[in-house]
């Protein structure tokens, strides 16, 4: 007889990329995700609107209810979108790693980039965050699942900012191998 399957638990701490802004849950990417790995429990911890500050005084009580394995820390966007200072970005995402590694879970990081008109600077050290942290903390780092999407109209709402529905399952094949391998480590 084959041992049951691993089954896991996904924390996914996010902003409204995550929290499937502007159509109903069900229809949002990680809700396609449950759909496709059935066997493990994807907690979805994401909040639209959510900047680093939020997600880092959220996150203890969710590790606590969760209990996860895993948590896939997507957030940063409002943070550049408000202009924060990426030494703020960084000493709070920091704290977030640090927070879901004592609890024992694996990290996750997603990429995030601010639009091009908050300047190449700005830009470059806004990015730049994700990157040293993922070397620092040794963990992998998902690029962005929004720049092709967001390039193509016919994905994203009228506000130019979040994927609608058809981009949904494109967000979730992005990122489903990017779990199921952070799953089977």
């Amino acid at each position: 007889m084959c041992a049951p399957a691993y089954a896991a638990t996904v924390l996914i701490l996010g902003d409204s990329l995550s929290a499937g802004y502007g159509m109903p849950e069900n229809q949002g990417w990680v809700q396609l995700l449950r759909n496709e790995l059935p066997q493990h429990t994807i907690v979805n911890g994401s909040v639209s609107g959510e900047t680093t500050a939020g997600g880092l005084r959220r996150l203890p009580s969710l590790l606590t209810s969760s209990q996860p394995d895993i948590v896939v820390i997507e957030l940063g966007g409002n943070d550049g979108l408000r202009g924060f200072p990426p030494n703020q970005l960084k000493s709070n995402l920091t704290k977030i790693i640090t927070l879901a590694e004592e609890q024992g879970a694996k990290v996750l990081l997603t990429e995030i980039m601010v639009p091009p008109n908050y300047g190449p600077r700005y830009s470059k050290m806004f990015t730049e965050v994700y990157h040293q942290l993922a070397d620092e903390y040794a963990i992998n780092l998902v690029p962005f699942f929004m720049q092709d999407i967001a390039a193509d109209k016919s994905l994203m709402q009228r506000d130019g900012i979040h994927p609608n529905e058809q981009a949904q399952d494109k967000i979730t094949q992005w990122m489903l191998p990017w779990i199921t391998q952070a799953i089977d480590e």
